[in-house]
């Protein structure tokens, strides 16, 4: 009997048709709802951002979303009462799963905020009980990037630097059909609701060939040390069949452009801060010296810098501790996980693959 060919990984399969997002990974672009992700970057907010994704797919939307997810991160926070220090001590990606589970499933706009506003405010709360600290209740007035940074420091956050976190959350609410989405979609399709979806997209996101990465190019950044010895610790890595973390994407056969986005959002947080420009110079004399050696030792792969690099940078200028990287990943991508899931729920259909079965034939029973 004949069988289709195998998509492993479902390479080149087309699962889903949507108006979220568009990535052309030959010429380095991605497009968010029409809008060029380095010019969502520089211009909006990670509220805007959320409106943009999430219209059409609520009737209720309000045209500013910003009062709505500041009342938002109110209700959310009367969850971290259950936030006790053994959970704190845990991982924060699974401090703050366990605290989205807490939350009720539902499909409409209440409850699509609530998530939204979720991971702002549990993330900040499971590293302030990590560290002895009491968790700091969310002002609704403030805008969200700003909230998320007083919340974690307990003392308000420069304009620029709410700005440079505005810039990060925006750069990655969507990105097509990548592992984590596609895991919400499914969930979504059974409808299972928006709770089980953005759980399955947190879990996804965790892993280290997905969201889990951002936070080991600071450990690359600290064991290099110094921008002379990039060369000589790049090459011993690289001899030990080890991957440079921040470099190479799946898709993007040339730079990322969310990487871009984000070195424009690091030089401009550098003019009001005084740690950031010696930390960003060292960061671009490693890029350079990876990007010079990948093109020798590899030359048939098409290893540029990706979003992990400065994203890297960006949240240790920030203050965020590497542990912390994927929680806020997922601040800015749990609006994009929602739109897809309201997206497939529209489709009305069950996504079910197919698979090729691979073992013994009939056998008989002994």
């Amino acid at each position: 009997m004949s069988q289709s060919p195998a998509h492993e990984g479902l390479e080149g399969v087309v699962a889903a048709r949507t108006v979220l997002s568009e990535i052309d990974g030959q010429a380095g672009r991605l497009i968010i709802r029409g809008y060029a992700v380095e010019d969502l970057a520089r211009q909006a907010r990670f509220e805007d951002a959320a409106c943009l994704l999430l219209d059409g797919f609520f009737d209720d939307l309000p045209s500013d979303l910003a009062p709505a997810l500041g009342a938002a991160r109110v209700r959310a926070f009367a969850e971290v009462a259950a936030l006790d220090e053994a959970l704190a001590r845990r991982d924060p990606v699974e401090a703050v799963r366990a605290l989205i589970a807490r939350l009720p499933d539902g499909e409409g706009l209440d409850a699509a905020l609530l998530l939204v506003a979720a991971p702002a405010v549990f993330t900040p709360a499971v590293l302030r009980i990590a560290a002895a600290q009491p968790p700091v209740a969310p002002d609704p007035a403030l805008p969200h990037a700003a909230d998320v940074l007083r919340m974690a420091r307990g003392a308000a956050a420069s304009e620029g630097e709410a700005r440079a976190l505005d810039a990060y959350l925006v750069t990655v609410c969507d990105h097509g059909l990548n592992a984590s989405t596609f895991a919400a979609r499914v969930v979504a399709s059974t409808r299972a609701g928006l709770t089980s979806a953005v759980l399955a997209g947190l879990s996804a996101l965790k892993g280290p060939l997905h969201g889990g990465a951002p936070g080991p190019v600071i450990d690359m950044l600290d064991a290099i040390g110094t921008p002379e010895k990039a060369e000589a610790w790049i090459v011993a890595a690289l001899d030990r069949g080890e991957r440079l973390m921040g470099f190479g994407h799946r898709i993007y056969r040339v730079r990322d452009p969310r990487a871009d986005a984000l070195k424009v959002a690091i030089r401009q947080l550098a003019q009001t801060s005084g740690a950031v420009p010696g930390r960003l110079a060292f960061a671009e004399a490693v890029e350079q010296a990876a990007l010079r050696i990948l093109r020798d030792h590899k030359p048939d792969r098409p290893l540029d810098t990706n979003v992990e690099f400065y994203t890297a940078v960006l949240l240790e200028a920030l203050g965020l501790p590497p542990a912390s990287f994927t929680c806020v990943f997922a601040m800015g991508r749990t609006a994009g996980w929602i739109a897809h899931a309201r997206e497939q729920l529209a489709t009305g259909k069950l996504v079910r693959p197919q698979s090729i079965y691979v073992g013994p034939r009939t056998r008989a029973a002994a």
